[in-house]
């Protein structure tokens, strides 16, 4: 069983921690216990607990009124709730709730009536991506189990690859993009991706991977002459060094155009190599496909 802090009942539900206390002492429906120190942590149930009746309250339900609902009755009012926002939300609480079980045939379930109904690329951006950005803060604080992360990252990126595999573009890009993350960046759901777009819209794709070392990029760059590269940051090693990774991206990769995305380069404030280009959102990375 897993320990959630109040924070990551926060970060999770969309409801503030001072809400949470007071709803505790209103309302019978959370009882966290209390470490030897005083300090309030919440179990899987409760978790589950916090994200349904944040959800019903956000869509219109007094707490009153849930708290007087059993278990059945939340989740039938869940499961009645039209709005498509809310339906996204809602499937993204059920991905949450049987990460923390480890139920992952019903993890798996979940995506698959989700692709078969929108698509892949509906999927990820309407559920997958806002769902690994939900529970990304319970991989910082260590409040999951590695082995949780590793499960349901690697049924992702199962679906990601049987959609590349699967994909068959009618329209042809005259331009051969080159992937990969720098060494110490093992996190390639993003890249993944990105691959699917490219190959999807005709492009001419190297898929190289996770953790490359950029001498091992020169390599490929000078033998097959890709004309973009591409690179998704999202989580690099503590001491990967951002400024000297570019200023080696402009010495070895010369003047190929290199597009990199992620957080890091949301905070990014020093000079940019020329060859290099930053592309802060998925928006702005359609938006430069598009425009090739």
């Amino acid at each position: 069983m897993n320990a959630f802090t109040i924070k990551d009942l926060e970060n999770l539900s969309g409801i503030k921690a001072h809400t949470i206390r007071i709803w505790e002492q209103r309302y019978n429906f959370l009882k966290p216990q209390r470490t030897t120190t005083n300090i309030r942590y919440y179990s899987n149930d409760e978790l589950k607990t916090i994200l349904n009746i944040a959800l019903l309250n956000k869509y219109g339900f007094k707490i009153s009124h849930i708290d007087r609902m059993d278990h059945q009755e939340i989740q039938q009012r869940i499961l009645s709730l039209g709005d498509p926002k809310a339906i996204q939300e809602r499937i993204i609480n059920e991905l949450v709730q049987e990460m923390v079980d480890m139920n992952m045939e019903r993890f798996e379930k979940i995506l698959n009536n989700y692709i078969a109904s929108r698509g892949i690329e509906r999927t990820v951006t309407q559920i997958i991506f806002p769902f690994l950005e939900k529970i990304g803060i319970l991989w910082l604080t260590g409040h999951i189990n590695p082995a949780q992360e590793h499960l349901v990252t690697n049924i992702i990126r199962q679906k990601l690859i049987v959609a590349i595999e699967g994909t068959i573009s009618h329209i042809s890009m005259d331009k051969t993009f080159l992937l990969f993350l720098p060494e110490g960046e093992h996190h390639e759901l993003g890249l993944l991706y990105m691959y699917y777009l490219l190959k999807n819209r005709g492009a001419k794709t190297i898929y190289l991977g996770a953790n490359v070392p950029v001498k091992d990029v020169e390599y490929v760059i000078n033998a097959k002459k890709p004309d973009i590269i591409f690179i998704h940051l999202t989580a690099t090693a503590s001491n990967f060094n951002f400024e000297k990774f570019l200023t080696n991206v402009q010495l070895r990769f010369g003047q190929v155009k290199t597009i990199i995305s992620g957080q890091l380069t949301q905070h990014y404030k020093k000079r940019i190599p020329p060859n290099v280009e930053f592309k802060k959102s998925l928006g702005e990375f359609m938006d430069f496909i598009s425009s090739i």
